[in-house]
């Protein structure tokens, strides 16, 4: 072990961002020498720039600037500069985060670099290998060193791959670090002004592959999302990964559906805690509105964070259901999660991570939590 080792973080959208705040600062409180790579991937300022700004994140060490693209042509930009900036900072550690190209590039050159990495959000499964983060997912706990996992489930995942149990600890989600943190700032009222919406108002997210990449899903989406609107005045963040695609199939402004730039991280989560509904095809959407009590429609035939249905007050559902659903959701009004929050959704992640990292880092095994001992 290099005396004052180096870990670095390998960032590429904004969920990895608002995952990595947590255990970037508690990595920082324990003296650890830290660096972050922001490959770029989400290249748009609102979707990085500002994140770094809101989630009190540091200047990244490198930034790629790959791009979008298609999966091969940006994973094939991402290794090429992975390779290089690893190669020149020499970490003794790289983390990565969720399940976007980015991580799957790192996670790839790091094993054939032979440099030691950790996965945060380990052991998700939606057992939907025609979903690319799936393959991203499998790909990069199969390879990595020290796996956290946000939820028990995953913990069973894991094991059935073969996974060793002394790899993997159960450490909570810091993705609810970060809302934890950003809750006394979340005021739904000036972003609403801003945005000229009414007091009652649904708020939607649609990017996934599955739903915009081809004419005949973006036009059955954006259909259902119309009929949304027509019960409920609908304000749209738009992704600019199928922004064309979208707009070709219908989804414009008009008097009851509002299409807006991607919002930052404060001002996207005061919106959604002020809203009566959220329609979503994203992962990390579900679990926040799990947390903010707020019905949640996700618009996919799986999901790999079952726990937001168990838990939560997510639900999933077609495109053709959805209208129904939103009515049905309306109609019952504020959600409440069913019960206590997850386990270990406490706000405490970030430092349950940077204690297993920092302890790596001088040599020491700690007794993963699949083994019966919970990290405090």
């Amino acid at each position: 072990m290099r005396e004052n080792p180096l870990v670095l973080h390998v960032l590429g959208a904004r969920p990895n961002f608002v995952k990595a705040a947590p255990v970037v600062r508690a990595l920082g409180e324990l003296g650890v020498r830290q660096g972050i790579i922001h490959t770029g991937q989400h290249y748009d300022a609102l979707m990085s720039d500002v994140f770094f700004a809101d989630l009190g994140l540091p200047e990244p060490v490198a930034n790629l600037a790959v791009g979008s693209g298609t999966h091969a042509k940006q994973t094939a930009a991402l290794l090429v500069g992975l390779e290089e900036v690893v190669q020149e900072q020499e970490p003794e550690l790289v983390v990565v985060y969720g399940d976007v190209n980015s991580t799957l590039a790192a996670i790839l050159v790091c094993a054939k670099l032979g440099v030691r990495t950790a996965h945060v959000e380990a052991g998700l499964r939606s057992y939907d290998r025609g979903m690319p983060e799936e393959v991203n997912r499998v790909v990069t706990d199969a390879l990595a060193d020290l796996l956290f996992a946000t939820s028990p489930e995953a913990l069973s995942y894991l094991a059935a791959e073969g996974v060793p149990a002394s790899k993997v600890h159960l450490v909570g989600n810091p993705m609810i670090d970060s809302l934890f943190s950003a809750l006394p700032s979340l005021d739904p009222a000036p972003v609403v002004a801003r945005l000229g919406l009414p007091e009652r108002y649904a708020v939607a997210t649609l990017h996934r592959p599955a739903n915009v990449d081809t004419a005949e899903a973006a036009k059955e989406l954006v259909d259902a999302v119309l009929e949304v609107s027509r019960q409920i005045p609908l304000v749209v963040p738009i992704h600019p990964r199928g922004k064309a695609r979208l707009a070709a199939a219908g989804l414009v402004d008009g008097e009851s559906i509002k299409v807006v730039e991607p919002l930052g991280y404060v001002d996207f989560l005061s919106l959604v805690r002020g809203a009566a509904l959220v329609v979503t095809d994203s992962g990390g959407v579900q679990e926040e509105t799990t947390m903010l009590g707020v019905p949640c429609l996700t618009v996919r035939p799986n999901t790999e964070r079952p726990i937001t249905i168990t838990h939560g007050t997510n639900r999933l559902v077609t495109p053709a259901l959805l209208p129904a659903a939103a009515e049905k959701a309306l109609a019952d009004g504020a959600a409440t999660p069913a019960g206590e929050l997850p386990v270990l959704w406490d706000g405490k992640a970030g430092p349950r991570i940077a204690t297993v990292i920092a302890a790596w880092l001088k040599g020491d095994n700690l007794a993963p939590a699949s083994q019966g001992k919970r990290p405090e």
